[in-house]
């Protein structure tokens, strides 16, 4: 006895595919467990949103602005990350001019900032904070320390294509795919690397994840918008200015913090140690 049977199978946005197979009973079962494992498979792999937090909207794609506060020499791996990005089908980023001075780096609301400056042997090599109020992102920030990026370890296009894009990644609300330095690399900017030379940019686990985050529409916008900066003072460039420890990587290179503030409102800084940051680290 054989059945007629119709599939169908949609796979984060992807094509549908739908075949009409003829199965014995056996052979029906033996094919529907090969197609939930590769629909598990497929789905579970792209599940690093940053707590689901998101940029409210009441539309996609939306366009989030990036200010450039940066040297000319990173202009062209801030340009390189924000088409990059843009490759998304739920967002676009642009670049825009800077509205914040390099040592603060202070976002106002609706956009994020990027800035680069010497910010000194502190340990680290990239930071990207957010601004939360309510589950939504209402502001960003991305810093890259030219104290390490001087360097000849660091001054590479691999490792300033991974640290601009991977900071920016977050700003969006992704997480990192991956947080083992010495395992293969991902092909993708939001993977732990100790090797950036295959990990300069998204790959399409991210762009998925990006789906997942921003398939639902919002009531409001805080794209562009103007939201409170929850009270924040500082320069944000040294650890006791960010908040508790709330995880870090087996290693200690990558860490998050969260500064509360009660009633929804929190900054989280997601942090990169340089290899020479060792001693900085708790």
């Amino acid at each position: 006895m054989t059945l007629s049977w119709y599939v169908a199978a949609s796979i984060l946005n992807r094509k549908v595919l739908i075949m009409s197979i003829k199965f014995s009973p056996r052979a029906l079962w033996a094919a529907l467990a090969t197609l939930a494992f590769t629909l598990i498979a497929s789905t579970a792999f792209a599940t690093h949103s940053w707590n689901g937090y998101h940029w409210a909207r009441t539309a996609n794609p939306f366009t989030l602005m990036l200010g450039d506060n940066l040297t000319s020499n990173w202009d062209a791996y801030l340009a390189t990350t924000s088409s990059s990005w843009s490759q998304s089908t739920v967002l676009d980023t642009t670049v825009v001019a800077g509205q914040t001075s390099p040592r603060r780096c202070r976002p106002p609301s609706g956009r994020v900032e990027v800035c680069n400056l010497t910010y000194g042997n502190n340990g680290w090599l990239g930071v990207a904070s957010i601004s939360i109020s309510g589950g939504h992102i209402t502001q960003g920030s991305v810093k890259v320390n030219d104290t390490y990026f001087n360097t000849a370890t660091y001054n590479t296009s691999a490792w300033r294509n991974l640290v601009m894009c991977q900071e920016v990644g977050h700003t969006l609300g992704l997480d990192h795919q991956d947080t083992t330095f010495d395992n293969p690399n991902l092909g993708t900017c939001m993977d732990y690397t100790n090797d950036p030379s295959t990990n300069q940019y998204p790959n399409k686990h991210d762009y998925d994840e990006l789906v997942i985050i921003y398939t639902h529409l919002d009531s409001s916008n805080t794209v562009g918008q103007a939201v409170n900066l929850l009270g924040a003072v500082g320069d944000f460039n040294s650890r006791a200015e960010w908040g508790r420890l709330v995880r870090a990587s087996a290693n200690g290179r990558n860490e998050v913090y969260e500064l509360d503030f009660g009633n929804g409102n929190k900054i989280y800084t997601f942090v990169i140690w340089a290899l020479e940051g060792d001693s900085h680290r708790r």
